[in-house]
């Protein structure tokens, strides 16, 4: 065979091995159950949170519910999508992180313009609103 025609022979590369585009590692059995442990405990004691009401404040509660979707949002972005610091030389991390500036933004800009839109609003009276035409 020659040089030209040994990929079409070996197509993951010229040793027979299949070696992935990215060069990203995939997870191992092990690393996915333990996952998939964490993510069913982190959505089980929210649950618990709720429907035992084990916290009488439902800010406080609310407060707790947003604290473990943000770990298992991290729990899935490692152990499901394997993203790190090393796949794809960091590009993977750095679009994620631009992604959520770009999320924090929105949403706190949305609800600061949405708070000081009621908080401004002029009060009207159903006397003032009778002269309206």
């Amino acid at each position: 065979m020659t040089a030209h025609t040994d990929h079409l022979a070996h197509p993951g590369g010229h040793d027979g091995h299949h070696d992935d585009d990215d060069g990203a590692a995939h997870g191992t059995f092990k690393s996915y159950m333990t996952g998939f442990v964490l993510a069913a405990i982190l959505t089980a004691i929210p649950f618990w949170l709720v429907m035992d009401r084990v916290v009488e404040d439902s800010r406080t509660t609310a407060l707790v519910i947003l604290a473990f979707a943000v770990v298992q949002i991290v729990v899935h972005i490692v152990y499901f999508l394997h993203m790190d610091t090393k796949s794809e030389n960091g590009w993977n991390m750095l679009a994620l992180i631009f992604t959520l500036v770009l999320v924090v933004i929105t949403l706190s800009g949305s609800i600061w313009i949405m708070y000081h839109l009621n908080s401004n609003m002029m009060p009207m009276s159903t006397h003032d609103m009778r002269k309206m035409p």
